[in-house]
């Protein structure tokens, strides 16, 4: 039996504790600063505490701090805190999406301390309590394996055909610590490339002559064709749910950082990635962070070609099926 303390108790946090206190005898003590989270994981076996502090007494050294919150700031205070309370031995698991150098900081940084550092990257998102974690993992060999029983029942079993190359279950270490959260992000550089792809397919559905079923197109392509993908199963679960055309969401789509992160160290090593490059600026653009950009360029299109452009709607309004305006007199030839 392995004790294990949980820092973030949120979706992906939350549903980690419930699986480990599901499929194994390992103790885990949780703490969130939402009580009604600390409340979750209890009811699913947990221990809760209600500080930092009480966390930290309630394990038995050498211990084990699992972190799932967000890159940043509340990462960066509470691995600061927890230096203060831990003791030399123990050790400290970050499992959310942190830039991989700041991975290198804090493991030379807690060495000082005696304490231990390990970075994971943790693919699997709200499924992951049902099908399993997907974990990318660096740092020391010795807190790997002290984390491994751990990491054995968060992770799904392996496929027959990679069973060879890693193992009975889905999770691997790369290395030294940042090598987890490294590969993570360029998985994540990987899936805005594969999402993108999706949404400019069913998008070229939505447009044309023919009335197509999207949630039944990606089911079919999940059956033995080279599209095949859980993305694509997702999307057919998305379309069934919201809808052919998705009315209901707003086509506004964030990042997480990590695409970004990807492109920076992808340029700083020559490697070009148009792909990836192309998805993360349709993220910014669904922000209407283009919207002005588009205005010029209609702007411009209007005063050397004499070419249409449309009306701004009125606040309120929507600008689909809207009519055209010519600029008068003009009629030139189109580019």
């Amino acid at each position: 039996m392995t004790q294990i303390g949980f820092v973030g108790l949120g979706k992906m946090g939350g549903n980690m504790v419930h699986r480990i206190r599901r499929d194994s005898d390992h103790e885990v003590v949780g703490f969130a600063r939402s009580e009604s989270s600390v409340k979750d994981a209890v009811k699913h076996g947990a221990i809760g505490a209600s500080s930092l502090r009480e966390l930290v007494k309630k394990l038995e050294p050498p211990r084990v701090v699992w972190l799932m919150l967000p890159a940043g700031r509340p990462t960066e205070e509470t691995i600061e805190k927890l230096s203060k309370l831990l003791d030399r031995g123990d050790l400290i698991v970050d499992g959310g999406n942190s830039r991989w150098t700041d991975d290198k900081r804090r493991s030379q940084e807690l060495r000082r301390q005696g304490v231990e550092y390990v970075d994971v990257g943790v693919s699997g998102g709200v499924w992951g309590l049902e099908v399993g974690y997907c974990m990318m993992v660096g740092g020391p060999q010795k807190g790997v394996k002290r984390l491994s029983p751990i990491l054995d029942v968060l992770a799904p079993e392996t496929t027959e055909q990679s069973r060879a190359a890693i193992g009975p279950r889905g999770w691997m270490h790369f290395g030294p610590a940042g090598a987890g959260h490294y590969v993570k992000m360029v998985h994540n550089g990987v899936e805005y490339g594969l999402m993108q792809a999706y949404a400019e397919g069913f998008e070229i559905f939505d447009k044309c002559e023919y009335e197509l079923d999207n949630a039944r197109i990606a089911h079919l392509w999940g059956q033995g064709s080279v599209v095949r993908s859980w993305l694509c199963e997702l999307a057919a679960r998305a379309f069934e749910e919201e809808g052919n055309d998705l009315g209901k969401i707003e086509g506004y789509t964030e990042d997480s950082g990590e695409g970004r992160w990807t492109i920076e160290d992808a340029t700083a090593h020559d490697v070009p990635t148009p792909v990836i490059t192309a998805s993360l600026y349709a993220r910014f653009r669904s922000r209407g962070n283009g919207q002005f950009a588009d205005r010029v360029l209609a702007a411009l299109r209007n005063q050397f070609g004499g070419h249409a452009v449309k009306s701004a709607p009125a606040a309120g309004t929507s600008s689909r099926g809207k009519g055209s305006s010519q600029a008068a007199g003009r009629a030139r030839g189109g580019r």
